[in-house]
């Protein structure tokens, strides 16, 4: 398919696909936090770990810290809380090292820059872009496993890896469907393993 044929697609395939997700209750991991900087640890906390086990283990740690304890913890400290986790010793060090950065050069705030955002331990392109589109509500694409792989699936994009579909997406998709791509294809993305396209089509047909 050439661009404006992809474009095409893409278009017809998403609207399929939020029509069918659009009202789905399910809470994912970056979701429903009442401090930015909370969307933020969740998010970090979310890597290679499923959104239905993130979510309680991100909930204990906010009843237990404060942003500013987190900061003057010892990363033991935090990984007695989030052990049940996957990376549990990584996440536990990133936590607190984004703690410290947050407290110390933005007074506790999360950054609503990319550039600042990526300088943030533990936070990649696609934390970053989560961010700013769920906190800030800034044109981002988050481009998750589920992304990149139904985005390959249907030919959108012929890609390797998650940052070369965050441009390819870029160039078709309209700017009013950025920050809705992940959610949306997050939820269906969980219902349907694999690469089998017709399984993709049979969930929103």
């Amino acid at each position: 398919m050439n661009i404006e044929q992809r474009k095409k697609e893409f278009i017809k395939i998403f609207k399929l696909s939020e029509k069918h997700y659009a009202y789905d209750k399910k809470r994912l991991a970056a979701e429903g936090w009442k401090e930015h900087w909370q969307t933020l640890f969740a998010t970090i906390l979310s890597a290679q770990t499923r959104d239905e086990t993130t979510i309680p283990i991100a909930e204990e740690l906010f009843k237990k810290k404060t942003l500013e304890q987190i900061a003057k913890s010892l990363p033991l400290d935090i990984k007695k809380i989030i052990h049940s986790i996957n990376y549990n010793n990584t996440k536990a060090e990133h936590l607190v090292q984004a703690a410290q950065l947050l407290v110390k050069n933005h007074n506790g705030k999360v950054p609503s820059k990319i550039e600042e955002l990526l300088l943030i331990p533990g936070v990649g392109r696609k934390t970053a872009n989560l961010i700013l589109g769920e906190i800030y509500g800034k044109d981002a694409i988050c481009v998750d496993t589920h992304v990149h792989r139904i985005s390959n699936v249907f030919g959108f994009v012929k890609t390797l890896t998650p940052e070369e579909t965050e441009k390819e997406l870029m160039k078709i998709a309209p700017k009013k469907y950025w920050t809705k791509i992940n959610r949306i294809f997050v939820l269906w993305g969980k219902e349907v393993p694999g690469y089998d396209k017709s399984k993709f089509l049979e969930k929103i047909k």
